[in-house]
């Protein structure tokens, strides 16, 4: 048995496919255990039948199809116009056009690839050092997890079995918070650097503003459809990726139906199908490990040393830091979440708090080593070393370890909604 564990352990790090190994994991711990195999079967066919799982590869197709048309172009544009005149502009338009287009690509290495290019040469041309240029990027990628409809928000409240609505909501005033703290430094940085400032034009601003009017109303749209009652979550996602349709192909044509369409939708299909083999093997696991008692186990052991909510959320950071600078965000969020949610529930974290605490640590350890996936995209982006990298993301990453622990130990900022 634990040489099995260990082979498998071995296999995953030499770069087999995360599904193949948790299978593998499913099927060895159900043997040793004397528990039929049998619950895998049914976990994949009660996740594959569930309605929010619908809403994933319409959210997924609808973010592919803006990072392959001109969003990124035209969010910027704007960005510029509205903010550039400000000491330190163009760093906040850095900050707003990745958090807007994170929440819809729901990848940081998506919007390093798609914004970094675009930006990189415009931050250095405007006075921007090197290594402000490069950390400012690099964390960046991953903003906008919080916000809705977040990729990470659907997974963790299917995983999790927490309203994906109330997710929406808890993570609107942390990741606000978030982006007007790095806008702040990047204002006080911008200042002493004498950065180059673009004057205000209200004619720019308006034209910029009709160039991507229609980008800027999906989000408006998303949010007041879903929390005005109008449509659930699938509706909003199917609603998105017709509007994202309609306006790639037919407004600003920058994608063509006979030429490009059909080469997205296999790209998505793509990306979303990975996503839901891990998600049917691992929670097929989950179930297992349930079954064996593992979280009654773990609880027992943590309520030896551990005496109060406070450490637990102490021990809890540290543990999801380490987590999010060794596996990928979705990896983590369902194979972990199942196995914190009992201990957390233990000690009276709301799960939604829960949500919003382990995003949190997750976006965080996307730009962190070993394995941080903001770093090895960014490298290959920017042509720089990891170490140079990860340099340059250390003032962001003080900044977000600050905000960490503000969502951390002040659970009104996710749970706002509750106290009305």
């Amino acid at each position: 048995m634990i040489a099995a564990a260990i082979i498998l352990v071995v296999v995953a790090m030499i770069g087999a496919p995360l599904f193949t190994v948790l299978a593998a994991g499913g099927l060895l711990a159900s043997h040793s255990a004397d528990i039929s195999p049998d619950i895998l079967v049914i976990e994949m066919n009660r996740l594959a039948s569930s309605p929010n799982m619908i809403a994933i590869p319409l959210f997924t197709f609808a973010g592919v199809l803006m990072s392959s048309g001109g969003a990124p172009q035209r969010l910027v544009n704007f960005y510029r116009a509205a903010l550039g005149w400000m000491p330190g502009g163009l760093a906040i338009v850095t900050v707003g056009s990745c958090a807007f287009f994170t929440a819809y690509s729901g990848a940081s290495g998506v919007t390093i690839l798609a914004l970094g290019g675009l930006l990189y040469p415009i931050l250095r041309g405007e006075g921007y050092k090197e290594r402000f240029s490069l950390g400012l990027l690099t964390t960046s990628g991953s903003l906008g997890l919080l916000f809705p409809p977040s990729l990470a928000i659907l997974i963790y409240g299917i995983v999790a079995g927490v309203s994906i609505e109330k997710m929406f909501l808890a993570g609107i005033v942390p990741g606000t918070l978030l982006m007007i703290m790095l806008a702040v430094y990047s204002m006080i940085y911008g200042n002493k650097s004498h950065v180059d400032r673009h004057e205000f034009e209200f004619s720019t601003l308006v034209t910029a503003t009709r160039g991507c009017v229609w980008d800027l109303l999906l989000p408006v749209g998303v949010v007041v459809g879903i929390f005005g009652g109008y449509v659930s979550i699938m509706e909003a996602a199917a609603a998105t990726a017709a509007y994202v349709i309609i306006v790639e192909v037919y407004v600003y044509r920058e994608i063509s139906l006979r030429t490009q369409f059909y080469d997205l939708l296999v790209e998505s299909c793509v990306l979303f199908g990975s996503l839901l083999a891990i998600l049917l093997v691992a929670l097929g696991l989950t179930n297992l490990m349930i079954d064996a008692q593992l979280p009654m186990k773990l609880l027992a052991a943590i309520e030896n040393h551990i005496t109060s909510p406070l450490e637990f959320l102490l021990l809890l950071n540290l543990f999801l830091l380490l987590v999010g600078a060794m596996m990928d965000i979705f990896s983590a969020l369902i194979v972990v979440v199942p196995l914190i949610l009992p201990l957390a529930t233990r000690y009276g974290i709301d799960p939604v708090h829960l949500g919003i605490i382990f995003l949190a640590n997750l976006e965080i350890g996307y730009s962190t080593p070993p394995v941080g996936i903001n770093l090895f995209i960014a490298s290959q982006r920017f042509g720089k070393t990891i170490v140079t990298l990860f340099k340059s993301t250390l003032p962001f990453l003080l900044l977000m370890l600050i905000w960490l622990m503000m969502v951390t130990y002040i659970p009104e900022l996710s749970l706002w909604w509750n106290y009305e």
